[in-house]
């Protein structure tokens, strides 16, 4: 068989492969990584300069029709990880783009194959800001370009599923996803607490749901490889319940050893310093208007459907940051 991830070459991506090759591969068993970059190139997970012995790397362009050369079989898997994601950081039509006609492409190369197995990794984002708790059936109100296209990109993934009731779709919210190579907000907050310039912004109970991507990876692997789940299903990726930013920052220095006080400064103050500072350099130590914004505004989802689901967590929230520093040497988290 065959395991087909576009976008592998990206930190879920990195970490997925990982997990493929010691878990999962058998005899004559094919990993793809199909990206538009490759292993040790600028835009990939630093620090991930090597290719995996094993896995055929193909540089491939989601947002043109897709084809490679390879032998399809009855039991082939698609995991659709390529996106343009971050914010800020990007245009609006390279959100649309990439994340809305690759969709298109990746589920055309799905029916020309005969692929019945496809997980696609979406977005908390298609749920807009709010402080209320979310669910799988909230009402998606997107308020940003990679919010509305990823729940465009939602879409083109159920429309392919629906066209034949024995094709199995799964569709992942994560919250903040991270571990090793991440260099994203966990990274920062890590970062910003040991360098003792991380503040709380107005608020200390702000909530952040967030999943370790080991974690999520073994959910993509009890989904798609351990059960077979025909139909659409749609799961928020988080921890349940979700943490707020103090149970986050505390937990994270008690399992590196860290010890800090967090000052409380009123977010208006704060807001008005990266408006200044943000121009000049700020965004490197996350002192950016809409960095600032994402830590005053909760990100409540909720990740009870997940836990009810059948599926057991392998990490909680303290050995999750443990693994991830033992990952690191014991000498830092990124």
């Amino acid at each position: 068989m065959n395991y087909i991830i576009f976008g592998g070459s990206s930190f879920i991506g990195t970490h997925l492969i990982h997990l493929l090759k010691s878990d999962c591969v058998k005899q004559g068993d094919k990993i793809y990584d199909l990206d538009i970059v490759m292993p040790g190139e600028e835009g990939v997970v630093p620090g991930i300069v090597e290719k995996n012995e094993g896995v055929e790397y193909v540089r491939l362009d989601v947002r043109k029709p897709i084809d490679f050369d390879f032998t399809p079989t009855p039991d082939d898997i698609i995991f659709n990880l390529a996106a343009v994601h971050r914010t800020p950081g990007h245009k609006d039509y390279e959100y649309f783009e990439t994340n809305i006609r690759g969709a298109e492409n990746v589920t055309a190369f799905a029916e020309k194959y005969g692929i019945k197995k496809l997980l696609f990794t979406s977005s908390i984002a298609p749920y807009g800001p709010g402080e209320d708790e979310k669910f799988e059936d909230t009402l998606p109100t997107p308020e940003s370009a990679y919010g509305i296209s990823k729940l465009v990109a939602e879409k083109i993934h159920e429309k392919w599923q629906v066209q034949d009731k024995s094709r199995e779709l799964t569709i992942v919210r994560p919250g903040i996803v991270y571990g090793k190579g991440e260099h994203g907000n966990m990274t920062r907050l890590y970062k910003g607490q040991k360098g003792h310039y991380f503040v709380y912004t107005g608020r200390k109970d702000t909530i952040k749901a967030c999943a370790y991507v080991k974690e999520l990876c073994l959910f993509f692997k009890y989904r798609m490889i351990d059960n077979s789940f025909p139909g659409i299903d749609l799961y928020n990726c988080t921890f349940e319940p979700a943490y707020n930013i103090q149970q986050i920052c505390e937990t994270m220095q008690k399992a590196t050893g860290m010890k800090r006080h967090i000052p409380l400064i009123p977010g208006g103050l704060l807001m008005t310093a990266a408006r200044i500072l943000g121009p000049i350099g700020g965004k490197k130590v996350g002192i950016h208007p809409a960095r600032v914004k994402k830590l005053m505004v909760s990100t409540n989802i909720s990740g009870v459907k997940l836990s009810e689901s059948g599926y057991k967590f392998h990490y909680t929230l303290e050995e999750s940051f443990k693994d991830w520093f033992e990952d690191c040497n014991g000498e830092c988290l990124e």
